[in-house]
C-alpha cells in the first residue's frame, strides 16, 4: 500500500473461513491481491477459556435463543485492535453489523473508504446477538445493511467490504465505473444494454446507437431520474432538481424517453 492511503479490515466471528473464501473472487479479491487493503480475521472461539471453547449462553430474563458471551468477544476485539496498531493503523473504528444499526448508504462507504490509514474492525455477531455491554463498551458504530435478518454478521461484512474495496483508487479497472454506479449522484443507475441490438423482439434503445454522446448522457440522466422516482422517491425527497432535471423528469413520466 501507498505511504499515502491504506486499509486494513479486521473482522470478528465465529466463521473467519467464511469471510476468507469470499474476499478471494472479483473487485474485492483483485484489489487485495493489488495490496490496497489487508485483512485479518478473528475467533471468538480462540478467546475461550473452558475445554469446550463456549463463545454462547442462554439470555438473562429467558427467551429464544443464545448471546454471544462477552469475554471472548471482547478479548477477540482487543487483539484486532491490537494487529491494527502493530500494523501501523493509529486510528481504528471498531463497526458492528446488527439490523440495529444504521443503515449504510454509499455516502457513508466513500466518507469511510476515504479516511487516510483506515483501520476497521467489523463485528459479525450470531444467535440472538453479543452482549449488550460489548456493544456499549467497544462499538463505535452500529450498521445495517437493510431491513431483515440474516443468520449472523458475516454476510453483512462481506457486503461492507465489498463497497469499501471497490472506492479504494485502482481496485476496478475502469476508475469511471465507480463514479457511475448507483446512489453516487443521488439517484439510481440508469438501466444498461449490450449486445445483440435485438434480442427475444426487443431492441436497445436507439439512442444509445446514435453516437451522440450529449444525447445519450442526456437519456442516461433521464433514466436515473425516472428509475429513482418510481423504485426510491425518498431519495428525491429534499433534492433540489435543477431545470434540466425537471424537465428530464417530466418527459420521463410523459413517455418520451428517447
Amino acid at each position: 500500500m501507498d505511504g499515502g492511503r491504506r486499509m486494513r479490515i479486521d473482522v470478528v466471528t465465529l466463521f473467519p473461513e467464511m469471510i476468507e473464501h469470499a474476499v478471494r473472487f472479483g473487485v474485492t479479491g483483485r484489489a487485495r491481491e493489488r495490496n490496497l487493503w489487508q485483512l485479518g480475521l478473528w475467533n471468538p472461539r480462540d478467546f475461550a477459556r473452558d475445554n469446550h471453547k463456549t463463545v454462547d449462553d442462554r439470555p438473562y430474563g429467558g427467551g429464544p435463543g443464545m448471546v454471544m458471551l462477552p469475554g471472548p468477544l471482547a478479548e477477540a476485539i482487543e487483539a484486532a485492535r491490537a494487529a491494527q496498531r502493530a500494523a501501523g493503523i493509529t486510528v481504528t473504528r471498531t463497526i458492528h453489523l446488527t439490523p440495529a444499526g444504521i443503515p449504510l448508504t454509499h455516502a457513508r462507504v466513500v466518507e469511510l473508504a476515504g479516511a487516510k490509514d483506515a483501520g476497521y474492525v467489523l463485528i459479525a455477531g450470531r444467535y440472538e446477538g453479543i452482549d449488550e455491554r460489548v456493544a456499549i463498551r467497544e462499538v463505535d458504530e452500529e450498521i445495517a445493511v437493510g431491513d431483515f435478518v440474516v443468520s449472523g454478521g458475516e454476510l453483512p461484512a462481506l457486503m461492507a467490504i465489498d463497497a469499501l474495496a471497490r472506492q479504494l483508487p485502482g481496485a476496478l479497472n475502469d476508475a469511471d465505473s465507480a463514479t457511475q454506479d448507483s446512489f453516487v449522484a443521488g439517484l439510481l443507475d440508469c438501466p444498461h444494454y449490450t449486445r445483440p441490438e435485438i434480442f427475444e423482439g426487443m431492441q436497445v434503445p436507439a439512442v444509445l446507437l446514435s453516437g451522440n454522446h450529449a444525447a445519450i448522457a442526456r437519456w442516461r440522466k433521464m433514466q436515473a431520474l425516472g428509475r429513482t422516482s418510481e423504485r426510491r422517491p425518498a431519495l428525491l425527497e429534499g433534492r433540489t432538481l435543477t431545470a434540466l432535471e425537471q424537465d428530464l423528469l417530466a418527459q420521463y413520466r410523459s413517455g418520451e424517453t428517447q
